[in-house]
């Protein structure tokens, strides 16, 4: 192990220091009248939305009472942490946040009218013309409203007031902190994903479920209306015969063979695009005919297999964070970037980690061709970086024998705080189980609140059985999912055999500061190198020496830490404003 390395990453005594404003390209060249405008919802789309991103009012307050005046302008869905919001300041635990903005409306009869926030972090609730209407609880996940009885016709008032306690509490909050450093970022607060209005009929389709039957040559899918209603259904699938049925139902499923199969994979991402039409409601979607699957080879070893075919899952880390943004991208645009740049530099795996994402990024995943490993957010009360971090980091032979049914050990004492974190796995595969691009869902991630590990593996498996499980990533293993997990910075990674598919679930973590691409003078990561040429060196060493040469004894996926720097974490492929690239791309 190279112990002085690891020592380093031991960042309790380092300064912290104020971040050097640095914006992205896209960030500097930002419309403040057309800010992330595209269509919100790729997988359930309709005519009918108008986009609420742009300035709003907002106050800070010190208490819960609705403010006497809103003098400020913030630049919504971005942060009031952010430099693109235009206020970059902090939100404390014991303030208030609220927004406002005036809408004018129109009530039409037999519509509906549907409040939709993609995230808000982390206590939101909603006023419409001073009534409050709603409460939602989680700064990760989308949410919707229906604010039909509650709208004028003309001028309404929007209100929004936010409360986030940040790692000050058990709610999701992953890599987020109020003392940032090191591999811990910028606490950010408040609307940060895209706010829109639907108009709908009043029966409409509230979601749709396609779970591809790759075997069969099939789809299974769901249709959800908000309500029971006589409808006769039409389904219009690309290069497929139309199929009509009639159903007096609220949830609707249906077998649908798919006569021409195309399969998807990271070469040929093949998406089949599909239309809904029921009695007054219309809806586009799109699936992908593809499996995920772990089958023994011919020594027996376990392999991930894609469609039936071996497939090594060659990954990047990848955090979503943004210089300009924080959690939010500074324009459609910049989500692409990402995913084209670590396609052109071989990878075709990204583990989004501890986040998650807007909606349209999954869908670029899913048309540009990148599996997606997808962790849960981690939650909990705060936690011991003894145990947790440095002395599994330390001595590997913790990394095995620690049970997780010490509660206190691992920041899951409180029944409510392990009940809510239940709940929100349940919504995010919910949620993401829409996107053919995720193979894999990540439990819990290096002890971070980990617990029942056993339990809540076979829980998310009936949440959803197509999917492979990756149960603890880095250490604390319980024998149980899909995946012996293994996170190497400080020794050489190797294969350790297991009944399971082995991955490296973490590797590398190669440090190269570039001048004038920083946010934060501090150097954190694994190993730092001061020129290109040889942190180019070290990394191509470390994948053809090491890495590569694993695969024929066992390995089935590799992440490699990470996409892009983050404030004081400079071990990205990327600078921080995404304007260097660490590693050559060949043409």
């Amino acid at each position: 192990m190279k112990l002085l390395n690891a020592i380093k990453t031991i960042n309790i005594f380092q300064k912290k220091e104020p971040l050097i404003p640095l914006y992205t390209k896209w960030g500097k060249e930002i419309d403040y009248r057309h800010v992330l405008e595209e269509y919100p919802r790729p997988y359930l789309k309709r005519d009918n939305y108008l986009n609420l991103n742009g300035f709003w009012q907002y106050s800070i307050t010190t208490t819960k009472c609705y403010p006497q005046y809103f003098h400020n302008k913030i630049l919504v869905p971005f942060s009031p942490e952010s430099l693109l919001s235009q206020v970059n300041k902090q939100l404390k635990p014991d303030e208030y946040l609220w927004y406002q903005r005036f809408v004018i409306l129109e009530k039409k009869p037999n519509t509906r009218l549907i409040l939709h926030f993609g995230a808000v972090d982390q206590i939101a609730e909603i006023y419409v013309n001073h009534e409050k209407i709603y409460c939602h609880v989680g700064g990760y996940l989308p949410f919707e409203v229906d604010i039909t009885k509650y709208i004028n016709n003309g001028i309404n008032d929007f209100t929004v007031c936010v409360q986030d306690k940040s790692d000050h509490s058990y709610h999701a909050k992953g890599k987020q902190r109020l003392k940032r450093g090191g591999m811990y970022y910028t606490a950010q607060s408040g609307i940060w994903q895209t706010v829109w209005l639907e108009e709908v009929p009043e029966v409409y389709i509230k979601d749709v479920k396609i779970v591809p039957d790759f075997d069969n040559d099939q789809i299974s899918m769901t249709i959800i209306f908000n309500q029971a209603s006589d409808q006769l259904i039409k389904v219009k699938i690309e290069g497929e015969e139309e199929i009509s049925f009639s159903s007096t139902g609220k949830i609707i499923d249906k077998k649908i063979k798919i006569t021409n199969k195309k399969p998807w994979s990271p070469d040929t991402p093949y998406l089949y695009t599909l239309t809904i039409t029921t009695n007054n409601d219309k809806v586009d979607s799109y699936f992908a005919m593809r499996t995920f699957t772990i089958e023994n080879d011919k020594d027996n070893i376990p392999r991930v297999c894609l469609n039936h075919k071996p497939i090594f899952m060659h990954g990047v880390l990848d955090q979503g964070y943004w210089s300009d943004g924080l959690y939010t991208a500074p324009s459609d645009k910049a989500l692409i970037y990402d995913i084209e740049t670590i396609k052109k530099l071989g990878f075709n795996t990204i583990r989004k980690h501890i986040k998650i994402e807007t909606a349209r990024w999954y869908y670029h995943c899913d048309r540009l061709g990148i599996i997606v490993w997808q962790d849960m957010v981690n939650s909990g009360s705060p936690y011991h970086p003894l145990i947790v971090t440095y002395l599994p980091t330390l001595f590997k032979s913790l990394r095995k024998r620690t049970s997780d049914k010490h509660h206190y050990l691992l920041a899951r004492n409180d029944k409510t705080n392990r009940q809510e974190f239940i709940n929100e796995c349940k919504e995010t595969i919910n949620y993401l189980s829409h996107f053919p691009c995720i193979s894999t869902w990540v439990l819990f991630n290096e002890g971070w609140g980990q617990f029942d590990t056993v339990e809540l593996t076979k829980y998310l498996r009936t949440l959803d059985p197509t999917r492979l499980i990756d149960s603890a990533s880095g250490w604390f293993d319980q024998n149980c999912g899909d995946f012996r997990s293994e996170h190497y910075y400080f020794d050489k990674p190797k294969i350790i055999p297991d009944k399971r598919a082995f991955v490296i679930s973490e590797y590398g973590g190669y440090a190269y500061q570039i001048k004038d691409h920083v946010s934060s003078n501090n150097v954190y990561g694994y190993q730092n190198y001061d020129s290109k040429e040889q942190f180019q060196k070290e990394y191509q060493e470390l994948l053809n020496s090491t890495i590569f040469p694993l695969i024929k004894k066992g390995l089935c996926g590799a992440i490699y830490t990470q996409l892009s720097d983050i404030e004081d974490e400079i071990n990205g492929l990327l600078t921080y404003d995404r304007e260097v690239c660490k590693l050559d791309i060949d043409k």
